[in-house]
């Protein structure tokens, strides 16, 4: 691990120096002996459990995934449900045996430890991912009306899995292993974990008590403080949410609206009283301190200042549009009717003469920026990024071949994290890689998809070179910079006029990426644990299985049994949102395609200067960093300063806004202020605050949504935000009636 360590003490500008990052291990109750060293992981009792967490969460997942408002199951709270699960299953099952095929298996062998608890975790990690996925196939099958059947959408959300699994397993090395990578993500899971299994940590060294509060005790009180506090602003009171008081005393003042709102404004003053809105991108108390800064810099150099001045300038007709919204306009400034641009007579492609005759494209400025600008920047800075600064990593893995008998052997190796675990060969991840690729090119060949076997293997490209650039920056910040507007625009220009085949392309290039993400980051908290590479490849290969399987077989029944499901006439608002603004987006860029959205009389083509910035900047900061070594540019990441913004929209500058300042407050002020009180609360916060919301979030639907009782709760503190221009979405230039925008 020498030369691994090596390359992480050299991440000076990336990650946390290494005192900080031993505080973040111990402060995330890690560094602890295992006492269930002679115990085994693979147990009945952790299967079981395993594949009735991932059966219900996947299939609830999936299907609430078609209904807006959306809900979902965390992850954090099936961690959290597996804890009495696991003791429930010692006190009630007795210690049997059983014989299958010749080998013993013990019902009750030993207590509920945290290794079956981190295990499934994992798999249930990797059932729950479906919106991505279970787009796909909604896509293609209601609003496309092209049914390719049950083995085509297994055998590509299988493909999809399997690229994704091999991208982790291939990258371990890099991405994975080392010490100095910690993942911030997992920081409130390896706090959960340790909290359940009454593994606390002592106070700080030096630090004095914080009283006697024990972590159990705390996350309990913050458990159901929260729980309780999360009806107001998600039920009775969601002004609370939506808190943009400014906009409730001037509600008809477009200005006022677009620079206070939290809907379709700027977000000037972030304020809300509601978690999931602060958290809207993640949880910012696992967040480093300089990675919120870079974000928060960005949000106010490309959105309180450059969007808004392009924005009053009325740059690109922007300012006859919401400063801020999801939807695409027209040139009356209506929402994009899509269907009236299509041809009647063949397979959702554009018709050029009823394309002239409605309208271009109008994109808001934020959408514009955010969406298309800054992620084309954000995409030169991660290729020159990583040549300058992480050329090293990058080329490990291939020095690593040189040694060609690792890739069918198996290799031990020790690390103060691992605890002496043995390596996957190489061949298992080389394997599933080729495999994923089969399955995809044989799935659009033989079933005649419009993307074909070469748009497989470019989409793959593209996957293949972003991956590591984006996993990285995630696992030092916690934060994802997508790759998805690059796909869309290679998937438009090579295929132009077919969305179908840029449907797949992005599925291809951008969702094995998050799923090879996913992976290597159960990877990471499987080696906090020291559980064997090999028993986290049987867990991820059969959460893999379950979750194909479940997703598939979900969609397929919601779209034969849900009257009127993906239309505004769906019971039960089954209306498939996010799948209708996927399948919007493909049409814009498969159909219209990027040479006419881009072209010169559009003006959106002067985005394309924003990869000069991208490529040059990492250039600039990186001799910045070599001539002032101790100075805050070590801190400076310009993927993050480019590229940190890509929720938004449909994220708002509210969100951004109040999650770094939590961030700041707590990583910043409390961290050096209350020390002893942040190392052994903070994450334990951060866990009870995400689990408390989405349990909230799931029975407040079920008790209050699902039979409609919402809607006999009618008052001020649930009408005021609605009745401002911030909610409707006003434009600071209006056109006159039929009026079209020049």
């Amino acid at each position: 691990m020498k030369v691994v360590d090596n390359l992480a003490d050299s991440q000076a500008g990336d990650t946390e120096d290494k005192k900080s990052t031993e505080e973040l291990l111990q402060a995330a109750q890690i560094e602890r002996e295992d006492d269930s060293k002679t115990q085994t992981s693979l147990t009945v009792r952790m299967w079981v459990i395993s594949v009735i967490f991932s059966l219900i969460g996947c299939g609830l997942n999936t299907l609430f995934t078609l209904r807006n408002p959306s809900i979902s199951i965390d992850k954090p709270t099936a961690l959290l449900l597996a804890f009495p699960a696991g003791r429930l299953w010692d006190i009630c099952v007795p210690n049997y045996s059983i014989t299958i095929y010749g080998t013993h298996f013990s019902l009750n062998p030993h207590p509920f430890n945290t290794k079956e608890h981190v295990l499934i975790y994992v798999m249930v990690n990797i059932t729950f991912f479906t919106r991505m996925t279970a787009d796909l196939i909604v896509e293609q099958k209601h609003f496309f009306g092209l049914d390719s059947g049950w083995a085509y959408e297994v055998l590509m959300i299988l493909s999809l899995f399997l690229i994704g699994f091999a991208f982790a397993g291939l990258t371990r090395q890099v991405l994975v292993e080392p010490r100095h990578l910690i993942w911030p993500g997992l920081l409130s899971s390896t706090a959960l974990i340790s909290t359940l299994h009454g593994r606390v940590t002592s106070t700080s060294e030096g630090g004095k008590s914080h009283g006697r509060l024990s972590a159990f005790s705390f996350f309990c009180i913050m458990f159901t403080a929260s729980f309780v506090w999360y009806w107001l602003p998600d039920f009775l009171f969601p002004a609370l949410s939506y808190f943009n008081f400014p906009c409730w005393v001037r509600p008809h003042s477009p200005v006022v609206n677009q620079v206070f709102g939290v809907s379709s404004g700027m977000g000037l003053l972030p304020l809300t009283f509601d978690w999931s809105q602060v958290a809207y991108i993640g949880s910012p108390l696992v967040v480093p301190l300089w990675a919120i800064v870079n974000v928060a810099v960005a949000l106010v150099v490309w959105i309180y200042a450059v969007s808004t001045a392009l924005y009053y300038k009325n740059v690109w007709n922007t300012a006859y549009l919401p400063f801020q919204s999801t939807s695409i306009f027209d040139n009356t400034a209506a929402t994009y009717n899509v269907s009236r641009i299509l041809s009647d007579n063949t397979n959702f492609t554009l018709d050029v003469s009823k394309y002239e005759d409605y309208s271009p494209v109008f994109m808001p400025i934020t959408y514009a920026m955010s969406t298309f600008g800054l992620a084309i920047a954000t995409l030169a800075s991660l290729i020159v990024w990583v040549i300058l600064e992480h050329w090293d990593s990058v080329s490990l893995p291939f020095k690593g071949l040189r040694n060609l008998h690792r890739i069918f052997s198996r290799s031990g190796r020790t690390d103060r994290v691992t605890r002496s675990t043995s390596d996957v060969p190489v061949l298992w991840y080389i394997i599933s890689l080729f495999l994923g690729l089969f399955l995809a090119v044989f799935s659009v060949e033989y079933w005649r998809i419009q993307l074909r076997w070469y748009g497989v293997l470019c989409a793959f490209a593209i996957g293949a070179v972003f991956y590591f650039p984006v996993t990285l920056i995630y696992a030092n910040a916690n934060i994802k910079v997508g790759v998805e507007s690059l796909c869309r625009i290679i998937g438009g220009l090579l295929w132009e006029g077919k969305v179908l085949a840029n449907v797949w392309f992005v599925g291809l290039g951008y969702t094995t990426i998050l799923d090879g993400l996913s992976f290597s980051q159960d990877m990471k908290l499987s080696l906090y644990y020291g559980i064997s590479p090999h028993e986290v490849f049987v867990a991820q290969s059969v959460g893999i299985i379950i979750g194909t399987l479940g997703q598939v077989a979900v969609v397929n029944w919601a779209l034969g049994h849900i009257k009127g499901i993906c239309t505004t006439e769906a019971i039960n608002g089954f209306s498939c949102p996010y799948s209708r603004t996927n399948f919007n987006t493909s049409v814009i860029w498969g159909a219209i395609g990027p040479r006419r959205f881009f072209s010169p009389e559009s003006g959106y083509r002067h985005l394309f200067y924003l990869s000069i910035i991208g490529a040059i900047l990492p250039v600039f900061v990186y001799l910045l960093k070599r001539w002032y070594p101790g100075s805050f540019w070590k801190s400076v990441s310009v993927p993050l300063l480019l590229g940190g913004l890509n929720y938004m929209p449909p994220a708002s500058g509210m969100n951004y806004g109040s999650w770094a300042v939590v961030g700041l407050i707590f990583g910043y002020f409390v961290r050096k202020r209350y020390n002893g009180w942040w190392r052994r609360y903070n994450f334990i916060l951060s866990s009870s605050l995400e689990t408390s919301v989405s349990l909230a979030g799931v029975v407040i639907f079920f008790a209050v949504y699902y039979p409609s009782v919402s809607d006999r709760v009618a008052w001020w503190g649930t009408d005021v935000y609605k009745n401002t221009c911030d909610w409707l979405g006003c434009p600071y230039l209006s056109l006159q009636p039929g009026a079209k925008i020049p």
